[in-house]
């Protein structure tokens, strides 16, 4: 069997979806890339997480084409193959329904960055990408879903911002790994959460949510101790 352990990583991460409450159902995926081989290892499709072994994971090259696996891929599987066309940077990937964050995707609208929590992950915002065009989506829905995403981001920097939205859809994260890609999806939803109770807040208290946003300095110290040239969160140095 090919790739042996990276299945047993994928899995792992596509099991902690359900262990951290970001998916119900079969609604969420992970994946994670072997470069030297040109491969990833995604979830199959529609397979409920408790149905779901290491032997079921699909290994597929970056033409979407399955390698091995008895079963079919991920539906989103031609998002992941263009993320990681496109950003050779990126080793896992994630997506999810989970609901804070899906809610902010169904507005529209960027999560702000209000306060540390976000700071020590994302420089500024969760950006939101712009809905695809009814073409679109019958041309090639989830190949251009991944094309959005890229076009989101010619202006941005997907490590320093691990995540987005997709307007009326739901939250992509990313990072070294499936796990990490994980992690930074917990992080989505919790700021999400956060951030409306912090908007819910204003209004009441009749203050404009723009004062709530995180200084440009608290920002800079917060994302740089973690990943700056001179970083010194946790014990690596």
């Amino acid at each position: 069997m090919m790739l042996k352990e990276l299945r047993e990583q994928v899995y792992e991460a596509n099991m902690d979806l359900p262990k951290y409450g970001l998916v119900v159902f079969t609604w969420g995926n992970a994946s994670q890339v072997d470069r030297e081989r040109g491969l990833f290892v995604i979830k199959p499709s529609g397979v409920p997480y408790d149905e779901l072994t290491p032997e079921s994971m699909v290994v597929c090259d970056f033409d979407c084409n399955v390698v091995e696996g008895d079963l079919n891929p991920s539906s989103d599987t031609p998002t992941h193959a263009y993320l990681y066309r496109q950003w050779d940077n990126v080793g896992g990937i994630v997506h999810t329904h989970s609901s804070q964050a899906v809610s902010w995707a169904q507005a529209g609208r960027p999560i702000p960055c209000y306060g540390t929590t976000q700071a020590d992950y994302f420089y500024g915002e969760v950006p939101c990408m712009r809905g695809l065009t009814k073409d679109e989506i019958e041309e090639a829905y989830e190949l251009n879903t991944g094309k959005v995403i890229v076009e989101g981001f010619k202006d941005l920097d997907p490590v320093s911002h691990p995540g987005c939205l997709v307007r009326n859809h739901g939250p992509f994260s990313w990072g070294k790994d499936a796990a990490q890609a994980v992690y930074h999806a917990v992080v989505i939803e919790e700021v999400a959460k956060m951030a409306l109770h912090t908007e819910q807040l204003c209004v009441s208290a009749g203050k404009p949510i723009e004062e709530a946003l995180a200084p440009q300095y608290l920002l800079d110290k917060h994302y740089m101790r973690k990943h700056g040239p001179n970083a010194y969160y946790g014990q690596g140095k």
